[in-house]
């Protein structure tokens, strides 16, 4: 049994998973960030492997990213500063990015050293389920990871079933088909997000995208089993002068503490 299905069966609702970009705000920040978000209160880690064109982040998101690139972050690099990481970091972490850079890896390989330094799950928008059915989803069962596939308020209930079906972990619940980091009010959303809930599928659901302050955060958990923050953190490392305690008080505010 994964560490991530391990999680969810503990602990069922109210999961905050929050996104930060590998190498942001600096090139050795990864593991310091990490760290304060499990201290804080963060359930699960997205950890974003920075690229030059996420189809599906907002600008924040793009900017982090492109900050980080800068920084000289990479793939290589970034599993050479996981090395060890779960001697501190218990918390599922996943692994979100795109294909173009994973390719460039090699992708059996990008499987492996995943695996090997600790990660439990990935997330690829750009990969089609088809490539995930004939090529790619066995080898990353193979190495023991789990795969999360995301659906859309405009996504037909056969194909919710079918990526359902794919995942494991659990379905990222798109709160809209927008990128990462816009504003939605959240019960706008729910009678797509309860239409999920009443199709009873089989993975739990993280709400994401506009996800960003406690009200938020609140509303998603009363449709799902938690929801996912990424810009909103984002924009408060942007400006922090101490990741740990901005972190503290930026999850403080989110989860009530």
């Amino acid at each position: 049994m994964s560490r991530i299905k391990k999680f969810f069966e503990l602990k069922k609702n109210r999961i905050l998973n929050v996104y930060c970009t590998a190498g942001y705000p600096g090139l050795s920040s990864t593991l310091e960030v990490m760290k304060s978000l499990q201290q804080n209160g963060a359930d699960l880690i997205e950890l974003g492997m920075p690229y030059s064109d996420p189809l599906a982040d907002g600008p924040v998101i793009q900017a982090s990213s492109s900050k980080a690139l800068m920084n000289g972050m990479t793939i290589e690099l970034l599993f050479e500063q996981l090395k060890g990481f779960r001697d501190s970091i218990h918390v599922p972490v996943v692994l979100m990015g795109y294909m173009n850079p994973v390719l460039q890896y090699g992708f059996p390989e990008f499987c492996q050293s995943a695996r090997e330094a600790g990660i439990d799950g990935l997330i690829l928008p750009d990969l089609p389920v088809y490539e995930y059915e004939t090529e790619y989803g066995e080898i990353i069962r193979r190495n023991g990871l789990d795969f999360i596939f995301l659906v859309t308020p405009e996504t037909p209930e056969e194909r919710i079933r079918t990526l359902d079906s794919l995942s494991s972990g659990f379905l990222y619940a798109v709160s809209s088909s927008s990128t990462t980091g816009s504003d939605h009010n959240m019960t706008d959303v729910g009678a797509y997000l309860q239409r999920l809930r009443d199709m009873k599928l089989k993975n739990p659901v993280l709400v994401g995208f506009g996800i960003g302050d406690r009200k938020s955060f609140d509303a998603a958990c009363a449709y799902a089993n938690g929801a996912i923050i990424g810009s909103a953190y984002i924009k408060t490392l942007e400006h922090a002068q101490d990741i740990e305690k901005a972190t503290a008080s930026f999850l403080k505010n989110i989860l009530n503490r």
